[in-house]
């Protein structure tokens, strides 16, 4: 689908012009935007926007990484939004110049919707221009980029304290799952930083003069990003040291137990050995009180053992 908005001469907003008249008319500027395109609908990319055939491909093919690439008279970008609901990343291109944006996605995008509405009711059209859009739509992903975190950090610290109790491998398969979408993340908020950086520090992207304070919050909120996301990696690295450490505790600890109880029974095993033994001629086989005495002897054995296992603090 394709929808067009255009500010007149007069500053007045003019929605869902035909492409081809806005294309040739006579306006401040223009946006259009496409959202799961047509392949006719692509084809107004070449013609009559008459954009490079490689930028066009970059937007038929799906997650790019994000980039800035320069033609002749206009800036193409390639950004990355996250989806709130499945914390996958939807990929945004833009077509940008002094006199119009373009944008196009596969999906539909919450950000792009949010500034088209703004800019529609908006009452001070004079302060908008295609740089402001740019900046409106990339600064709502940035701070989409928040809310999963957020909620990364929160479960992080349910898994570190376990108020529920709940079972060792229960908690680790929820860690790996939470390393796996933390490295996600960082593969989707590490290239906009570095795409943020590239558009403040280029002599060729002109629009960033009047609005440079404004990319540069968009950039200092990307390095809180990346910082959260290495803070909570690091802690996932922690707490899976400190589980396997309790793991390897706990294992080494019912080793020594059962070690413990090995050693107890031994002289009782060998002495059990010794008079099972079916030699006619052994002296205590005809005493009278032989099977109590031995019983008596291998308890007091045992018990004397357990004593002095204990005084070394083996049963700790």
């Amino acid at each position: 689908m394709i929808r067009t908005i255009a500010i007149k001469k007069n500053h007045q907003v003019a929605k869902d012009i035909e492409l081809i008249n806005l294309v040739n008319g006579d306006f401040l500027w223009y946006w259009i935007d496409f959202y799961e395109a047509t392949e006719a609908e692509i084809d107004f990319l070449r013609e009559p926007l008459n954009f490079h055939p490689l930028a066009i491909e970059d937007c038929i093919f799906r997650l790019q990484r994000p980039k800035l690439d320069y033609y002749e008279d206009y800036t193409f970008f390639v950004t990355q939004a996250l989806n709130q609901g499945t914390i996958t990343r939807e990929e945004v291109n833009f077509f940008l110049s002094d006199h119009y944006i373009i944008t196009f996605h596969h999906k539909p995008s919450q950000e792009i919707n949010e500034v088209w509405i703004r800019l529609s009711q908006s009452t001070s059209i004079k302060k908008w221009d295609p740089s402001h859009v740019l900046y409106m739509v990339i600064d709502k992903m940035v701070d989409n980029y928040f809310p999963p975190i957020y909620q990364i950090e929160d479960r992080l610290n349910e898994i570190d304290e376990n108020s529920k109790g709940r079972s060792m491998e229960a908690l680790l398969d929820d860690l790996f799952d939470t390393r796996h979408q933390l490295l996600s993340l960082r593969h989707t908020v590490t290239p906009m930083r570095d795409l943020v950086y590239r558009i403040l520090n280029s002599q060729r992207v002109t629009f960033i003069q009047g609005k440079k304070e404004y990319f540069s919050d968009i950039y200092d909120h990307l390095l809180k990003l990346t910082e959260m996301i290495e803070a909570s990696r690091e802690l996932t690295t922690d707490i899976r040291d400190s589980y396997i450490s309790i793991n390897s505790h706990q294992t080494n600890h019912v080793m020594k137990v059962l070690t413990v109880i090995t050693t107890i029974f031994m002289p009782l095993t060998f002495i059990a050995g010794l008079y099972g033994m079916n030699f006619h001629y052994m002296p205590e086989l005809n005493w009278k009180y032989g099977y109590f005495g031995t019983l008596i002897f291998m308890f007091l054995v045992a018990l004397l053992m357990s004593w002095w296992f204990k005084r070394k603090g083996w049963f700790k």
